[in-house]
């Protein structure tokens, strides 16, 4: 399916980069292998040297200059990212791991590249991986291929970044634990759709960890957010909904179990589409009027199926509530359409304002850019026609910042970022940390990208950077997920 990056100028080369780095990995792995089950004058070893060496310089020939480079478990060819897929895993994790034990980061090919030399390369790999104590092996290597004359092929040690085990583990919790939600929230999507019983101590276990890591390090999991993809958006719009209304609530001065039963309503606040026909939800284009009818029976039909759901009162009665509610404004209009005069519960108004936040600045199937996160919020903001309760957009916004986590920025420093998070302090909310992906001279700066802080400033009180305007990752063949994961 074409993403917002196949889109943009440049798109057709950028796709073919993406293939052709794909081949040459696949040609070196297929190259590495051979030369270690052969010896080098054996038919298949020529004929993997062959093919890597016309893979080579077809790419180059492509791209003039050619940078292969690591960057935590992605591998980027000339800054574009090569996905990982299951047909080329092997090959990826092999070069991956080849590449670390010599502390290589980096891997220029240039246009003189040639047969003896990428053999001279690989069997320098081979031979001296196999050698004891990983010390100095990066020095060797560098050594060998100088003496050898090898110029077309070159190295670059790998930068040593500080690490922070407490920071790390966090991150992997956080991402386990959104993984969790997804898989639950899939689940329960999946058994309603198919008529079989869902277990509601799961969906209840997969809240409670969502809720004790917005608890103990909220910034790690708000920044797995960014992860919308439009392919699996049911669920990741449920988990992304639950984590800005438990943080919502938090803010709020929720209670530990208050944030559970919202954490529960703001999951399941979706289950009704379950009951929607497929291909409505999946729809490409604009809905009709008899499918936006049926898309709107969504909130009635989720009703319905949390009372089905509800046994021995594991599921709280605001979570049936909520699925009614989550699409009402404040002054009762939206849909469903409301038979009485009342007040929209907290809950509901809370799940309505994170529901349309991560709606709006998520690309769907049917769309092809999604609206910029200031905007939405300005139009959450400003606009009484979208009928949100101001006062929780506002939390909202204190909350995320005027600049939410994974907003693409350009800095008056002629950088391109994207915001990792609020500024620490609380106090300027235009001013938060944000992740450098595009660095001043246009080269691209891998994941996880420099942390900077927009409050630091130089020795004569000016601000280092400031934002100019924001930008579309896109435009910069940047994915805003790739730098939070």
């Amino acid at each position: 399916m074409t993403t917002p990056a196949e889109l943009a100028p440049g798109a057709a080369s950028e796709g073919r980069l993406r293939q052709g780095g794909r081949a040459l990995l696949l040609a070196l792995y297929t190259a590495l292998r051979s030369l270690k089950l052969y010896p080098v004058e054996n038919a298949t070893v020529q004929r993997a040297l062959d093919d890597l060496d016309a893979t080579s310089r077809a790419l180059v020939a492509l791209e003039a200059d050619l940078e292969i480079r690591l960057a935590g478990d992605f591998i980027f060819v000339n800054a574009t990212r090569l996905r990982l897929e299951l047909d080329n895993y092997a090959a990826f994790s092999h070069i991956l791991t080849m590449l670390r034990t010599f502390s290589i980061g980096g891997l220029r090919v240039h246009d003189s590249a040639n047969r003896r030399e990428w053999q001279i390369f690989l069997s320098l790999l081979l031979s001296l991986a196999e050698r004891a104590g990983t010390e100095g092996r990066f020095e060797e290597l560098f050594e060998r291929l100088r003496s050898a004359e090898v110029k077309g092929v070159e190295i670059e040690r790998a930068v040593e970044q500080e690490h922070d085990p407490e920071a790390e583990q966090s991150k992997e919790q956080a991402k386990r634990i959104y993984s969790q939600g997804v898989a639950v929230t899939k689940d329960v999507i999946t058994g309603v759709r198919l008529g079989r019983a869902t277990s509601v101590k799961r969906v209840k276990r997969a809240v409670q960890l969502i809720v004790d890591q917005v608890l103990n390090n909220e910034t790690s999991l708000v920044g797995l957010t960014t992860i919308r993809d439009y392919d699996e958006y049911t669920f990741t719009h449920s988990v992304n909904v639950c984590i800005f209304s438990v943080a919502l609530g938090k803010k709020l001065g929720f209670s530990k179990l208050q944030l559970y039963d919202l954490g529960m309503t703001a999951l399941l606040h979706d289950v009704g589409k379950a009951r929607i026909p497929v291909d409505i939800l999946n729809k490409t284009s604009g809905l009709d009027e008899v499918e936006w009818r049926i898309m709107q029976g969504h909130p009635w039909m989720g009703t319905l199926t949390l009372f089905g759901m509800r046994t021995h009162d594991e599921l709280p009665y605001r979570s049936i509530l909520v699925a009614h509610e989550h699409h009402m404004k404040t002054d009762l209009t939206g849909y469903p359409k409301s038979v009485r005069d009342r007040a929209l519960g907290i809950f509901s108004r809370i799940v309505a304002v994170a529901d349309g936040f991560d709606a709006a600045t998520t690309r769907r199937s049917y769309q092809t850019v999604p609206i910029e996160p200031d905007e939405v919020l300005r139009e959450m903001w400003h606009n009484p026609k979208r009928g949100y309760d101001t006062i929780l957009v506002k939390a909202l916004i204190n909350l995320i910042g005027i600049y939410p986590v994974g907003t693409c920025v350009i800095l008056d420093t002629f950088e391109v970022a994207l915001v990792a998070a609020t500024n620490p302090e609380g106090l300027q909310l235009n001013r938060p940390l944000v992740r450098i992906a595009v660095s001043a001279d246009g080269g691209h700066v891998p994941p996880p990208g420099d942390l900077v802080n927009l409050v630091e400033q130089d020795e004569s009180g000016a601000y280092r950077r400031s934002i100019v305007k924001v930008t579309t990752p896109s435009r910069y063949g940047l994915t805003a997920g790739d730098y939070f994961v």
